[in-house]
């Protein structure tokens, strides 16, 4: 294994293995499928059932229904994939499996039938489940013992996430909204088939890095083995029964939800104390998983009970967070389509224009340049898979040109209701350089503060949409307000997004113990999956509260939780700094 790590780190880009670029470019393309196809998926589905390019036609509440499913199990399924490659297939594998299964969930998509969309999703999140958490291990292997190079690869990963974002955004929202919606379905299907073929091929630059695991006997009396001299704490039929529980009624919620939305089944039918069944079903589920944290974690000792509680805390404020964040995948997008002005007249449509060549020509140039330093280093050991690359790049690029030149020749211009999705990826890349330094510096805020910032810039930009949107009438329709508003709300989500979202995994690293990674990481996970839920499971409700409140009340339920939260999270310092036991 060392040999082949040494062998990596022979043929460098911009100072790293060429087999990074390689997973960075593999993970641009899955992310390209990803947000593309989400991108469009909510306005194909609630879109009007005629006109030009038309839509299912869908209650909002069904489609947020649906995409909250899919998003809960996006985060859940990569627990099992992850134990999959681990222990049986190996990480390489499981990335090729993954993203296999993808290619043929975003061509089940593009046949826009509700059983080849079922399936479509389906596909989707178990490949997720093989390719997400195996890209990172891969990375984790390549850099072992090379600690100090670590946080670069990573960055550097980072903008291949965010790149496939931008562009996946860009080009898949385009060509759905003005071409059709099976084009950009099968737009994200094309690059993650390419984007598979490209690894697959450039396999032999990895050696036996991330190979099927080879099960070892330990047998050698010669070996010191440590023994762990720690408390264990092994689960009891209680915390069976509570997981047993949680699952069940999990699994009864995730279901049931959907399909009495969309299809109108209702495979269970009462109400419990005013709640439907849906409600009862999630009630249950968050309160046996509380009482199975609160059976479980002070049997640990006293340090380690401190900081999985501390831990358990900032999990409840992210729940909160990404319901709130993850508005952008849903109801944002119909705001942004029925409630905001994108027609751009003289001036303003071609600022618009040179503006929207900029943020698409210039960063497509920065991630060719890499493209073409990585061919220079290995097209005589992976040909066949830098070809691929090429041509995939090659076929953006034609995109990329025939948009622009169908846009410039457009004597109207109209905003797409996809482009702003481009904006958080956007502003990462621009804002997250500062604050990895303000991060690394000595004004580094304690976890309490990032916690608060996070969810107050997150606040601010629900404000700044309900300010926007504080004369729309109750039960209003459409509206032609500012795009300004939109701006701002993704500018300070992002930023909220900068504070919040990398804090969870480093302090999981920080204040839980190693042996007890595995089941804090599937917390945290859990925590993010149920908060992508409810976000679309409350954003569902956006029609309903417009119709009885107003467009600017649904809004303010997302600028006053956060916010109040954010205050909880600060007074809660003094107890936090205390739980932490010295880690910061």
């Amino acid at each position: 294994m060392s040999t082949d790590i040494e062998n990596l780190f022979k043929d460098k880009v911009l100072g790293h293995p060429a087999g990074l670029f390689v997973l960075f470019f593999t993970e641009m393309w899955e992310r390209f499928s990803y947000y593309g196809m989400r991108a469009i998926l909510v306005i194909f589905l609630t879109g009007a059932i005629t006109g030009n390019n038309p839509g299912w036609g869908w209650s909002t509440s069904a489609a947020l229904s649906l995409l909250g499913t899919y998003a809960l199990f996006v985060y859940l399924t990569p627990l099992l994939g992850g134990w999959l490659a681990d222990n049986k297939i190996g990480y390489r594998m499981a990335v090729v499996i993954g993203a296999l299964l993808m290619t043929l969930g975003h061509a089940a998509m593009a046949v826009e039938t509700p059983t080849f969309l079922y399936i479509g999703i389906a596909l989707l999140i178990v490949g997720n489940g093989f390719f997400k958490p195996n890209m990172t291990s891969i990375i984790s292997k390549m850099y072992a013992g090379k600690d100090a190079k670590k946080d670069g690869a990573y960055n550097i990963f980072y903008m291949g996430v965010n790149a496939g974002a931008f562009i996946g955004i860009m080009l898949c929202g385009w060509v759905g909204e003005k071409i059709g919606w099976s084009w950009g379905f099968g737009l994200a299907g094309i690059f993650m088939l390419l984007g598979m073929l490209q690894f697959y091929f450039a396999q032999p630059l990895f050696g036996s890095l991330g190979d099927k695991p080879v099960k070892k006997n330990v047998e050698d009396s010669t070996q010191t083995v440590d023994v762990d001299t720690e408390k264990r704490n092994p689960f009891s039929i209680v915390d069976y029964a509570l997981i047993a529980v949680f699952t069940v009624s999990a699994l009864i919620f995730i279901f049931n939800d959907p399909l009495s939305k969309i299809g109108n089944i209702q495979t269970l039918n009462f109400t419990v104390a005013g709640l439907s069944d849906s409600l009862f079903f999630a009630l249950l589920a968050a309160i046996s998983f509380i009482v199975l944290l609160i059976v479980r974690i002070p049997r640990y000792t006293k340090i380690e009970r401190d900081r999985m509680i501390a831990f358990s805390i900032f999990s409840l404020f992210t729940i909160f967070f990404w319901a709130a964040f993850e508005q952008a995948a849903g109801s944002l997008p119909i705001y942004t389509r029925d409630f905001t002005n994108r027609i751009l007249e003289g001036t303003a449509g071609t600022v618009f224009k040179v503006v929207d060549l900029l943020v698409t020509v210039v960063p497509l140039g920065i991630i060719t340049y890499v493209l073409i330093s990585l061919f220079k280093k290995t097209f005589k050991k992976i040909g066949l898979a830098n070809i691929i690359l090429g041509t995939s790049f090659l076929i953006v690029w034609a995109i990329v040109l025939y948009k622009l030149y169908v846009e410039f020749n457009d004597p109207n211009t109209e905003v797409p209701v996809t482009w702003f999705a481009i904006l958080n990826s956007l502003f990462i890349i621009i804002f997250a350089p500062l604050f990895t330094k303000w991060w690394d510096s000595s004004y580094n805020p304690p976890a309490s503060v990032k916690y608060f910032l996070g969810l107050a810039l997150l606040a601010l930009g629900f404000g700044f949409l309900a300010f926007g949107a504080r004369n729309v009438a109750a039960g209003a329709e459409g509206a032609s307000l500012s795009m300004v508003w939109l701006v701002l709300a993704y500018l300070f989500h992002t930023l909220g997004e900068l504070c919040l979202s990398p804090m969870g995994l480093s302090y999981l690293s920080k204040l839980i113990p190693t042996r007890m990674i595995a089941f804090m990481f599937g917390v945290y996970y859990l925590a993010i999956a149920i908060g992508n839920k409810l976000a679309h499971y409350i954003g569902g409700d956006i029609e309903k509260i417009t119709q009885e409140y107003s467009l600017s009340g649904f809004f303010l339920i997302f600028a006053i939780v956060p916010f109040v939260l954010g205050i909880v999270s600060l007074l809660l310092h003094p107890l936090l700094k205390k739980l932490m036991h010295g880690v910061k």
